[in-house]
């Protein structure tokens, strides 16, 4: 099956051509970093007009670089939530046009669920395994047992850890967006220079917390500037990097005993963090476990991953109709929503 994915839940214009859910002709994705780093952080309404603008040119360089055309296109796959409501449903217009328009059936997918199911795009991943999927909105742990089959086990309860990265930079006066900027300055500090909290490390949950750290960032700033480029500020961002990945890390492998379960996918945005890539890896080598972490072009927010579920469901028949709607908000153990 050939498959035009469809992404538009934040700030990112994504479309591409899959075939059979694995195998990637084209993906294409126009971000609005730029657009947005004027305001410290993303505006729906602009990200919506955006969206508007580009939708049709993304998803025409997909098609060309697939060195196809719609008229081969078997179905489509786009994000039908969370994520901002303006920016889905510039997404979900197009895909619901395109599949009338063309006779096709299209299908509404969880935009977490790409992102839990994007490593298989690069490599067989057996189900059950756990997935810890890090990202601006969400710092979540899942049992996935098969497609569609999915049981939070832990869940963050205030800040995502990508937001609270996000928020920490502009703290110490990174711009935005700051969370690549604080993994590229923490390869040259020290990790153990500033005694940072790590929320809800042993509390025995599998949940997380970050706000709590956020603001012993803004203390320790308004105690102890900071210039930018200095040691000092390499020492601040290695030791919050230290502190997220420490609890990211500890809560996984408390998921890991807890659940039996031997296979690990880490993803998200965050997942492209080099320091959590490597304290991954540190744990899968001290557990005996397979750990599968997509490549960073696959952790962001692309159309491609789309494809992987999306295939899958609309082999089995199960379609979502022209009433579909857009949806901010949606549990993951809810994706049966909108199919017939």
């Amino acid at each position: 099956m050939l498959v035009l994915a469809i992404e538009t839940s934040c700030d990112e214009t994504a479309a591409a051509v899959v075939r059979d859910g694995r195998e990637i002709l084209s993906s294409v994705v126009s971000s609005q970093v730029a657009i947005h780093a004027e305001y410290g952080g993303v505006v729906p309404e602009i990200a919506s007009r955006k969206h508007l603008e580009m939708i049709s040119p993304v998803i025409t360089q997909a098609l060309h670089e697939a060195d196809t055309e719609l008229s081969n296109i078997e179905g489509i796959a786009v994000t039908r939530g969370p994520g901002l409501n303006g920016a889905l449903l510039v997404g979900v217009s197009a895909a619901k046009a395109i599949a009338c328009a063309r006779n096709i059936p299209f299908v509404g997918v969880h935009h977490i669920e790409g992102h839990l199911l994007a490593a298989h795009l690069e490599q067989q991943v057996e189900f059950p395994f756990l997935a810890l999927v890090v990202s601006g909105g969400h710092t979540h742990i899942y049992h996935v047992q098969g497609f569609g089959r999915y049981r939070t086990l832990g869940r963050t309860l205030d800040d995502a850890a990508g937001e609270a990265f996000d928020k920490s930079a502009k703290i110490i006066g990174l711009e935005y967006p700051g969370g690549a900027r604080i993994d590229d300055m923490a390869r040259q500090g020290n990790a153990k220079a500033v005694q940072l909290p790590r929320p809800l490390l042993r509390d025995g949950s599998l949940n997380f917390s970050f706000s709590g750290l956020k603001t012993a960032m803004f203390q320790y700033i308004k105690k102890n500037p900071v210039v930018i480029p200095s040691s000092s500020a390499n020492d601040l961002c290695a030791s919050f990097q230290e502190a997220v990945c420490d609890v990211l890390v500890a809560k996984t492998e408390a998921a890991l005993r807890q659940t039996g379960v031997r296979r690990l996918v880490v993803a998200g945005g965050v997942a492209c963090n080099s320091g959590l890539r490597r304290h991954m890896a540190k744990l899968a080598d001290r557990l005996g476990i397979n750990l599968h972490i997509p490549s960073p072009v696959l952790c962001g927010d692309n159309a491609a991953m789309l494809a992987v579920p999306g295939n899958f469901y609309l082999e089995q028949g199960m379609f979502s109709e022209q009433t579909l709607d857009a949806v901010a908000t949606w549990e993951l153990d809810r994706v049966g929503e909108g199919f017939r």
